[in-house]
């Protein structure tokens, strides 16, 4: 075998999935996250454009408006992971994206007809399709990624995160005080998303067996790489779902995300409202300064895939420790920065922008310290972990803006923002303390593809042996006799 049938082509069709995989999770964010700066928009046309119309929402209305989507993405999470694994990722996601471009495109004209209760509605439905984003998404690396690029590749294309939200916040601000007003902010979204769909449906494939596109040399490196650990595109794998619902490192991996969803959704959705409330920014510096952390969080996603390569080719650390570490990084420096932010003001805003940038960038972590540990578990049934796991961890993205709604009553006060920023922070450290004692990289028993076959014939061995003991009781009683 040749050197580069070993290592695999320099860049192939393995490379190209996960730029597809990067931009498409891009095209969702940008559609999701667009809301954080469209809603001041719409609340507030002095700030922007004041020839559209302007909306007299409650902060009670925009916190419904915030959490909606959150509501759809949790119900979706229940049948996200089967779907994948039935339809296929490329049928599955090439819909999700395509179903969120048509409905931002319709954004404006169900708002302007029906106010924010069609908001809600819109935003309720994107989250039910885009819920499926990342299940197919990690399953889509399982079957594409062999282990020895799986930190890198698959880091690289969960960066589109933090892209999809650097893009979403800088250009909305713009483009809301540009000819299109705010209704241009949906109008752009949708488009990206249409445009996306038609290069996923070209060149994306669900697996290296179905596509024309790859080399043979390359298809040879990818299937002997997994060989033997995902192999759900061969055969209908069977979920054994009592067994992952009471594995140990499957639950510990539940609690650190749902600790990182609850933290992320406060960056997320609050960082435009602090600004714009403590930091009195007019909306377009302050779309522009609230992009700036999630830049940042994009840079140092590459300083993670390097030192995570570097550490691993090396072998300084063990996988398992990798994931810990780079999850402490993005759990506790953001706790601690959560804090320091809390006590903030417009006289030192700079400062809050400088923490601000560090805590979000050094959140990035998440990717390979946590999120890729569903393929370390269980590399057949990735998805299917993603979608459990996203059902109480994105519960805490629905909690979060409720509880910022009902917290925080004036958008000025610097006090209750640190009750929001305490609790998101003990939120923060508490969930990988969990995941520190008790998470692991080992693939679990239950991903063998006959685990509920031998653990049915162990059963059935046991029933066999309980039935016969009475009968070689009643035989040694009657020798006994005799």
């Amino acid at each position: 075998m040749s050197g580069e049938e070993a290592k695999g082509p320099f860049f192939g069709m393995r490379h190209l999935q996960t730029f597809l995989l990067f931009f498409g999770i891009v095209s969702a964010f940008i559609i999701t996250v667009n809301i954080g700066v469209a809603v001041v928009a719409m609340t507030n046309a002095a700030t922007t454009n004041p020839e559209f119309l302007e909306f007299k929402w409650s902060k009670q209305e925009i916190a419904y408006i915030f959490s909606s989507f959150s509501w759809g993405y949790v119900i979706s999470q229940f049948f996200a992971g089967p779907l994948c694994k039935e339809l296929g990722v490329k049928n599955t996601f090439g819909w999700t994206i395509l179903i969120s471009a048509a409905l931002s495109a319709i954004t404006p004209y169900c708002v302007m007809w029906k106010g924010w209760q069609a908001f809600c509605l819109i935003r309720f439905i994107h989250g039910l399709v885009q819920g499926l984003t990342f299940p197919c998404a990690i399953q889509h690396l399982a079957k594409w990624l062999p282990a020895k690029e799986r930190n890198r590749l698959g880091a690289f294309s969960f960066t589109g995160m933090e892209c999809g939200t650097v893009l979403a916040l800088a250009l909305s601000g713009i483009i809301a005080k540009g000819s299109m007003g705010w209704l241009g902010i949906f109008y752009v979204s949708a488009g990206i998303g249409f445009m996306w769909c038609l290069l996923w449906l070209i060149f994306g494939a669900n697996s290296a067996g179905e596509t024309r596109f790859i080399s043979k040399a390359e298809k040879h490196f990818i299937e002997s790489s997994i060989n033997g650990a995902s192999k759900s595109d061969v055969t209908k794998i069977p979920t054994p779902w009592k067994a992952i619902l009471t594995s140990g490192p499957f639950l510990a991996l539940i609690v650190v995300r749902c600790a990182h969803v609850y933290g992320w959704s406060t960056f997320e959705t609050q960082i435009p409202s602090y600004f714009h409330g403590v930091l009195k920014m007019e909306i377009k510096s302050n779309a522009l300064y609230s992009a700036l952390p999630f830049l940042a969080s994009w840079f140092i996603s590459f300083v993670y895939m390097f030192l995570g390569d570097v550490l691993q080719a090396k072998g300084t650390v063990s996988l398992t420790a990798l994931r810990r570490i780079f999850s402490s990084l993005a759990s506790w420096i953001p706790a601690l920065g959560l804090i320091a932010i809390g006590f903030m003001n417009q006289e030192t805003k700079t400062w809050a922008l400088a923490i601000m940038i560090l805590s979000v960038g050094a959140n990035s972590g998440k990717t390979i310290g946590i999120l890729l540990n569903n393929i370390d578990l269980s590399p057949n049934h990735a998805g299917v972990l993603m979608a459990l796991s996203n059902i109480p961890a994105f519960s805490m993205a629905i909690i979060s803006p409720l509880v910022v709604g009902f917290i925080v009553t004036d958008g000025s006060s610097r006090l209750q923002w640190q009750i929001v920023f305490a609790i998101a922070s003990v939120i923060f450290f508490l969930g990988n303390l969990v995941y520190i004692i008790w998470g692991s990289t080992d693939a679990q028993p239950w991903n063998d593809e006959n685990f509920l076959a031998k653990d049915s014939a162990k059963s059935v061995t046991k029933e066999s042996q309980s039935e016969s003991q009475p009968d070689v009781a009643k035989k040694e009683t009657k020798q006994n006799v005799i």
